[in-house]
């Protein structure tokens, strides 16, 4: 494979006049399966394969993508992807420079504990009807389970015209545990994602107890009540954290939304927060969701500060935003796979921790709030968040309270930043799944931290 990749490339240089080329192949085992109430709903493994092209002619982008290893198909979607890139370049105003990075050979191999390509699909099934039967049987309130599971697993090989080669194991291990449960005419949701880059393990080692959480969650949740609306402190868990710092900070923070617009452009090396807060992308934590070796450019993954007490230090670049910002390229080019192009994505997005105990965060605050948990979350490319909450307390003189449900937090990212007063000491990633045109597989995390005030959605 990795001679047909450098011919390729070699015919776009020297035949088309290409600048740049790189070819990525791919082919990846997948496994899916989904259960509800028992029930297996959709069942299905194959076998992903194919080769993206990408090139750089006359300052201007082309690509193509083949779903096979047929040498004349490949040789064919090369040319035609010289040929776009050259009908772009007429209508470009300022030509694609991309920074300089250096060459790598590699051969990144993995070798899990248990490799979820050799775990028959009855087993899969037989673990998670286990679990969803728990969920069901936990409490008569509950009235619905779902779990969604997916592994992949598989080989990707990347070479470009620079002399770059690096072919790279893959393996993604990941499900999501929901439950709804209802009493009276209320109606209640909790859910739990966990994943990894290990091997199946994982489930062997947590599905019990993500399933017992999940279950209680739906039940404690009916006897809940609505939050009050206004201004309050919270007390944030490191997975409200997580989804703050990913939706609320981390998108503004690809280079190329901050291009588009975004907020941060124009405050690199200003202050946008208080003196605690540190917000790292990582793509080096080692069985993180989010971790790999080298990204989709050859680029080596890295641990990329972006802020630094409260300064924006700064963004993540995939090679041509490197170039265009006159920075570093930090690793974060990443595809979904061979279908299509690489983009900025987040890696493992995490606040660092400080040096307070979570009762020490509790204790200051006459009446606030604790969001535990995250239902869903979303930002706007000026900066303004809503994160929604599914599991929640109120905080009374320094205690935990009475449960609360349907709670949501909102606001300006870069106002809230400058209100957190106190960061716990301890810290947790959750691992998901990132929208952006294209599926990414993340983490996001951090310690527990407390806010001075934040819009709170509730009761008037």
């Amino acid at each position: 494979m990795e001679e047909i990749l450098s011919k390729l490339n070699e015919i776009a240089t020297q035949k088309f006049g290409a600048e740049y080329a790189e070819a990525r192949a791919q082919k990846l085992n997948k496994a899916m399966l989904t259960l509800k109430e028992g029930r297996v709903e959709a069942a299905k493994q194959g076998i992903e394969k194919g080769v993206a092209l990408r090139v750089l002619v006359n300052g201007a982008w082309g690509f193509a993508s083949v779903g096979s290893f047929n040498a004349e198909s490949l040789m064919s979607a090369m040319a035609d992807a010289c040929r776009m890139a050259k009908i772009a370049s007429k209508r470009l105003k300022t030509r694609i420079k991309l920074a300089d990075t250096k060459t790598v050979v590699d051969h990144v191999q993995l070798k899990p504990k248990k490799d979820p390509a050799e775990v028959q699909m009855e087993e899969k099934i037989k673990t998670t009807l286990t679990v969803n039967k728990a969920i069901i049987e936990y409490d008569q309130r509950i009235k619905s389970c779902t779990i969604d599971y997916m592994d992949l697993t598989g080989t990707s090989c990347f070479i470009n015209s620079e002399g770059t080669c690096i072919k790279q194991d893959k393996l993604y291990v990941w499900a999501r545990i929901t439950a709804a449960a209802m009493l009276n005419g209320v109606f209640t949701f909790s859910r739990e994602e966990i994943g990894s880059t290990e091997g199946y393990e994982l489930f062997d080692n947590m599905l019990e107890t993500i399933s017992e959480k999940v279950a209680k969650r739906a039940v404690e949740q009916l006897s809940a009540k609505q939050p009050k609306g206004g201004k309050f402190p919270v007390v944030l868990g490191p997975n409200v954290v997580g989804v703050f710092v990913h939706e609320a900070f981390g998108h503004l923070a690809e280079a190329d939304l901050a291009l588009a617009g975004g907020v941060l452009a124009d405050n690199l090396g200003k202050k946008i927060g208080s003196d605690l807060v540190t917000f790292y992308d990582d793509g080096t934590v080692n069985g993180a969701f989010g971790s790999y070796k080298y990204d989709d450019e050859g680029v080596p993954a890295q641990k990329t500060l972006l802020i630094k007490d409260g300064v924006v230090t700064g963004l993540m670049h995939n090679r041509e935003t490197a170039q265009k910002f006159n920075a570093e390229p930090t690793g974060n080019a990443r595809a979904e796979d061979f279908r299509v192009e690489p983009i900025i994505r987040m890696r493992n997005t995490y606040m660092a921790p400080r040096d307070y105990t979570f009762e020490e965060l509790l204790e200051d605050i006459a009446f606030g709030y604790y969001f535990k948990s995250f239902r869903g979350g979303q930002a706007n490319l000026d900066g303004t968040f809503q994160v929604g909450i599914q599991e929640a307390y109120e905080i009374i003189n320094g205690e935990l309270g009475a449960a609360v449900r349907n709670a949501s937090i909102s606001g300006s990212t870069l106002e809230t930043l400058f209100k957190v007063d106190a960061v716990g000491k301890d810290f947790e990633l959750a691992p998901g799944r990132c929208g952006k045109g294209q599926t990414a597989f993340v983490c996001d995390g951090g310690p527990h931290i407390r806010i001075r005030e934040v819009l709170v959605g509730g009761n008037t």
